[in-house]
């Protein structure tokens, strides 16, 4: 992922007020992250609880930040999450809603996803399971999980902005 700047990233919102976008609390630490080992940027605003944001690249490499609104309930059973789809379970998954762009979202339309509650998606594909056997390839492994979390990442971020 390129290197975000606050200011990149209260210009990417496209399902956020203006309001929104200039009391949402921004992470401190933009100028420190490890950007090549990030698919896409997701944090919780500390002001607001429920509250989450997530940067995504969309397909053409533009940042497009989507307002987040995470569930109070909690999944009766361990769900996977739709970014990483880690079957190790090793994060808690949670459920979150983004309000959709233009008039759709203005008439109250949502879209809803179960996401690693901290955003660790990009972690999670980088960290190589057991081996399933002998001379199995992790590189290529791992190379296939980034690109899928990318893939869907970005297609959760056309969704938004196409409505489809």
């Amino acid at each position: 992922m390129l290197p975000l700047t606050a200011d990149t990233i209260r210009s990417s919102f496209v399902n956020a007020s203006r309001k929104e976008v200039s009391v949402a609390g921004l992470p401190d630490d933009l100028d420190t992250r490890d950007w090549d080992s990030l698919d896409y940027l997701g944090w919780h605003d500390p002001k607001f609880a429920g509250r989450a944001y997530a940067v995504l690249p969309a397909p053409d490499g533009t940042p497009t930040g989507v307002l987040l609104r995470q569930s109070n309930a909690s999944p009766q059973r361990r769900q996977i999450c739709e970014w990483c789809r880690d079957p190790r379970l090793i994060n808690e998954v949670v459920f979150f809603s983004a309000r959709r762009v233009g008039e759709s979202g203005r008439r109250g339309n949502t879209v809803g996803t179960l996401l690693c509650r901290n955003f660790q998606c990009s972690w999670v594909v980088r960290a190589d399971p057991p081996a399933p056997y002998d001379g199995f390839d992790m590189d290529a492994d791992r190379r296939r999980r980034i690109e899928r979390l990318q893939q869907r990442v970005a297609g959760f971020a056309d969704m938004l902005v196409t409505g489809r």
